[in-house]
């Protein structure tokens, strides 16, 4: 069986996040804005885990209980490459919620409890980002934040930013199709059975083409206009309900997607 050494995933990633963080280390505003990443990573990739292991908790699986996933701790839910990745490109995950799908109730099928739990984790983070909005919008229509230094809200509007778009990044992420990110479950679901044998048995080779669209720089192209669209969307919506253009808003204090 074809095996491989994650270290050298775990040397090519800390390549990347060594020279993202160097190239801001000349920028006091570069270096300010990722303190305000982590964060947010944070919140995004603690939700996000925890959807996963409450929704399996939820359908009688109390595996992730007993492996202590059920919390809002965050260093339970951190996986070293998914949140370097985070910080270097806007997408990556967290520490997988394990799960055995045969404790799940036998009203529904496993394959569709293991969709409804895999889904449940980018739900979390499309619905974060939704929130993140809401209150950006309520900060800057009502001006919440009119007795501060600009460079304060600023700082409050970056971080509000970066929440959004973390969010937004992580869920979309791992609605790919691909093992061992969420989408491939979800899919597995979907296929016919021939179909569902196929892709249990070529997992392997999956795994190592999700590996190459990452570090080749491949993911980029195909995620970040995914989630410029979204979270253009959201402004949009959200702005219109609130009647105000938050693109524009943030263009002022220079905060752009």
């Amino acid at each position: 069986m074809f095996s491989f050494d994650k270290r050298i995933i775990y040397i090519i990633l800390g390549l990347f996040v060594l020279r993202n963080i160097l190239g801001r280390l000349t920028n006091t505003d570069s270096i300010l804005i990722l303190l305000l990443t982590l964060p947010a990573i944070l919140i995004a990739i603690t939700f996000h885990e925890f959807a996963h292991a409450y929704s399996a908790d939820k359908l009688g699986d109390d595996t992730p209980r007993a492996q202590g996933r059920l919390t809002l701790n965050p260093l339970k839910h951190i996986d070293p490459i998914g949140f370097a990745l985070l910080i270097v490109a806007g997408f990556g995950w967290g520490k997988p919620v394990q799960i055995n799908p045969r404790n799940f109730k036998r009203n529904i099928s496993m394959t569709k409890a293991e969709a409804i739990v895999s889904i449940a984790g980018p739900l979390m983070n499309i619905f974060l980002a939704i929130i993140s909005t809401i209150i950006l919008a309520v900060l800057l229509k009502f001006n919440v934040l009119g007795n501060l230094s600009a460079r304060v809200v600023w700082l409050i509007l970056i971080f509000f930013m970066e929440l959004i778009l973390i969010n937004v990044g992580l869920g979309l992420f791992n609605l790919i199709p691909l093992p061992p990110l969420d989408g491939s479950k979800i899919l597995n679901h979907f296929l016919p059975y021939k179909a569902k044998l196929w892709f249990s048995k070529n997992e392997m080779i999956l795994y190592i083409i999700f590996i190459g669209i990452w570090v080749t720089g491949i993911a980029s192209y195909i995620i970040n206009p995914c989630i410029n669209g979204v979270t253009s969307g959201l402004f949009s919506i959200v702005g219109n309900i609130f009647n105000i253009n938050l693109k524009l808003i943030l263009r002022l204090f220079g905060i752009g997607f």
